[in-house]
């Protein structure tokens, strides 16, 4: 039978019409499903910020919402700067694994051989523990008044060692994982020892430089920043300066800044060597213990799964903002929620986001409706639930309101929604009690950030 040329081609053309469109098609869907939720976040849940989605490296959605600055009505952008909070871990631990590749250290070097005045409970800590949240040195942010107390005093990096260095550790070296930014300080000093040059000063050298990263840095108030954004939070009917916060005190744990573009920037640069080599990229990837159930942490990484796909992710909060990155290395598709209020929950919008790009289930944020509980209900909730060693929720009643007090944190109220779950309005996130066979609570569980963290009751 003779073959029909013309026709044929037309019928490859149209075939590679349809396989150009498809993508696209989905590519339009994931912009509306975003912009949607999104739009949802700033009616109900105050988001102000900036979002980016992106496919193998290039943006599918990059965009700001809501205000850089409230009193000059500075309107977010992609290329709005944000403190990150604790999205420096990550930073701060490549410039670790680029000294260990240029011979100046190891990761298995006890941190007393390049700390000084370094107290006795700290010889066997290494710089993987540190890494890792494994030292037992205990959360210096998580001290009771930490934020009343210091959190406007300038100090040097090595003056607020003093804060910690004579505390008992919560648990022997690498028997258990427990966050830390008392550890990730420590790694800064540890940098600063090693390369004879200043913590801000390497990583601009010698990541942020030959990236390219040009709206990246060390946020040092004094300094004029292009773009910068304010911090708020949100008070009820109207958003506020969120408090000042000496920006000496998060150093290596989380002083940095940022923008979406440039964070995709650095997410693409994690792909290739042009830092380090595949094998020091491997070893900050790989978990060294389990910091939730199914999720391990690694070098400043969280590491796990979602959507049945392996994720590397990390959030950040500090005074004003609340940051998330995550990562899908295999389909090679990246979130970055950066926000300036920081009562926003920047992980759970960066999971939600994600799940639009996966086709997996997501809400759409929408009000949540408080009934009344009986006041003998709440009394059953009393007491105090451990999330850490030093890090305690407590649980009270007052005036038919249940309230819940973190370590060194203010008191909030819990809205129900039965009479087992609550809710917050200051942030996104739930508490669900627990009980046993007889009845009595034995642990609460916080859902919050797109993870769900249990707190036996101890008290």
């Amino acid at each position: 039978m003779p073959v029909n040329l013309n026709r044929l081609n037309r019928l490859v053309a149209l075939a590679a019409l349809c396989l150009f469109l498809a993508p696209q098609a989905a590519a339009q869907q994931v912009v509306t499903k975003v912009d949607e939720y999104m739009n949802a976040a700033v009616q109900v849940k105050h988001f102000s910020g900036s979002v980016l989605v992106a496919r193998d490296g290039q943006p599918v959605v990059s965009k700001g919402y809501g205000m850089a600055n409230y009193e000059l009505n500075v309107a977010n952008t992609p290329q709005t700067a944000f403190r990150l909070g604790s999205i420096t871990k990550q930073f701060t631990a490549m410039a670790i694994m680029m000294l260990q590749e240029r011979g100046k250290l190891s990761v298995s070097d006890p941190i007393c051989k390049h700390l000084e005045n370094c107290p006795a409970a700290w010889q066997p800590i290494t710089i993987r523990h540190l890494l890792t949240h494994t030292s037992g040195i205990p959360n210096y942010t998580s001290f009771p008044g930490f934020f009343e107390k210091n959190a406007t005093q300038p100090y040097t990096a090595a003056s607020l060692v003093d804060l910690f260095r004579d505390k008992p550790l919560d648990f022997q070296p690498g028997e258990k994982f427990n966050y830390s930014n008392s550890g990730y300080h420590l790694l800064g000093l540890i940098i600063e020892k090693v390369s004879g040059a200043g913590y801000a000063t390497f990583l601009r050298d010698n990541i942020f430089a030959p990236l390219g990263l040009k709206s990246t840095g060390y946020d040092d108030t004094r300094a004029l920043v292009a773009n910068r954004a304010s911090g708020y939070q949100w008070a009820g009917k109207a958003f506020v300066n969120a408090p000042y916060l000496n920006m000496t005190i998060p150093y290596s744990a989380g002083a940095l800044y940022s923008t979406t573009e440039d964070l995709l920037t650095w997410d693409k640069a994690l792909y290739t060597e042009k830092l380090v080599s595949r094998k020091s990229l491997d070893e900050m990837f790989t978990p060294f213990r389990e910091a939730a159930p199914g999720t391990g942490y690694a070098y400043g990484w969280s590491i796990g799964k979602k959507f049945e796909r392996q994720v590397i992710e990390h959030s950040g909060g500090i005074n004003g903002f609340s940051t998330d990155i995550v990562r899908f290395p295999a389909e090679r598709v990246t979130v970055i929620v950066l926000s300036n209020n920081q009562g926003f929950e920047a992980s759970k919008a960066a999971n939600d986001l994600a799940a639009i790009v996966f086709g997996a289930p997501y809400r759409v944020p929408a009000e949540r409706q408080a009934i009344a509980v009986a006041p003998a209900t709440l009394e059953k909730y009393v007491g105090q639930y451990q999330i850490a060693p030093s890090f305690i929720i407590t649980i009270t009643s007052e005036d038919g309101r249940l309230m819940a007090q973190p370590t060194g944190q203010a008191k909030v109220e819990l809205f129900a929604e039965s009479e087992t779950e609550f809710f917050l309005k200051v942030v996104d996130a739930q508490v669900t009690f627990v009980k046993d066979a007889q009845g009595q609570v034995v642990r609460l569980i916080l859902h919050q950030g797109g993870r769900d963290t249990p707190a036996p009751k101890i008290k």
